[in-house]
C-alpha cells in the first residue's frame, strides 16, 4: 500500500520545534528570545480534495523543524485553492499571512523571506514584480513556473513576465532533474529570463531528482540539496 503524501517521511531528520497555530499559519519557534528573522513557506497548489492541510505533512514540517533548528522562525501557511479561479483570492489571503507574521513580536519584520513549493511557484509573480524592501530573497523549490499546458489563469501569475517588471531581489531556485517535464519547462524559461534582466540567482541541482524529492528519493543527493537550500536561504536573511 503506498504511504499518503502527508504521512512520507522527511529525507532529514531534526528534532521538531514548538508549534503555535494562529488560523492559517503554523509557526515553527526556534530557541531564541530575540526577534528572529522569518521564512514564509507556501506549499503547493491545486490540491485534490480531501488530502490533508499542508501544514501537517511531514515534508513541510521536516522544513519547519530544519529552519526552527537554525534561529529562523518559519511559517508554515494555509489556503485554498478549489480551481484555477481562485487564485487571486488564494494570493490575497497569503499576502495576508505573511503581514500575520511580520507583526508577530518573536519575528524581525525586516528580514524575511518567502519559500514557493510546486504549484505555489505561481504566486511569486506578485514579490517578483514588486519586492517590498523587507523581503530578503525569493526561494523557489521544484517550483511551477509557467502554469500546465490547458491552465487559463490570470496574467498576474506569470513569474517569468514578472521579471521585466521587477527589482532584483534574490532567488535560491532548486532544480529537481527527473521532475515533470511542465516544471522543467517552466524553470528552463525562468533562468535565462532572470540572468537577462541581472537578477541575483543560486541555482541548486538535484540531477537525480523527483518532483518532492525530499520524501520520494532519500538518496545523500537529496539530504545535501536540501541543506544547501537552507544555507542559501540562511545566507539571504544575514545579508545587510
Amino acid at each position: 500500500m503506498t504511504t499518503p503524501v502527508a504521512q512520507r517521511p522527511f529525507v532529514l531528520s531534526t528534532p521538531a520545534a514548538p508549534i503555535e497555530r494562529h488560523g492559517s499559519v503554523d509557526l515553527h519557534l526556534p530557541t531564541r528570545t530575540d526577534p528572529a528573522p522569518a521564512v514564509v513557506v507556501v506549499h503547493g497548489a491545486p490540491l485534490p480534495p480531501g488530502v490533508p492541510d499542508p501544514r501537517d505533512w511531514l515534508l513541510y514540517r521536516g522544513y519547519g523543524a530544519l529552519l526552527a533548528d537554525s534561529g529562523v522562525v518559519t511559517a508554515l501557511v494555509s489556503y485554498q485553492v478549489a480551481d484555477l479561479s481562485a487564485l487571486p483570492a488564494a494570493a490575497d489571503d497569503i499576502a495576508a499571512m505573511v503581514d500575520q507574521v511580520r507583526a508577530d513580536p518573536r519575528v524581525d519584520a525586516e528580514r524575511v523571506v518567502l519559500w514557493f513549493f510546486s504549484g505555489g511557484g505561481l504566486f511569486a509573480a506578485d514579490w517578483l514584480r514588486s519586492a517590498p524592501p523587507w523581503l530578503r530573497g525569493i526561494a523557489l523549490t521544484y517550483p511551477l513556473l509557467l502554469p500546465f499546458p490547458g491552465w487559463e489563469v490570470d496574467t498576474r501569475f506569470l513569474p517569468v513576465e514578472a521579471l521585466a517588471s521587477g527589482r532584483d531581489v534574490p532567488l535560491v531556485l532548486t532544480r529537481a532533474g527527473q521532475d515533470i517535464p511542465p516544471v522543467l519547462a517552466g524553470i528552463d524559461a525562468f533562468l535565462p529570463a532572470a540572468a537577462a534582466q541581472g537578477w541575483p540567482m543560486q541555482v541548486i541541482e538535484v540531477p537525480d531528482g523527483q518532483h518532492s524529492f525530499e520524501i520520494v528519493n532519500h538518496t545523500p543527493q537529496s539530504e545535501a540539496a536540501v541543506l544547501a537550500a537552507r544555507d542559501a536561504v540562511l545566507d539571504l536573511l544575514d545579508a545587510p
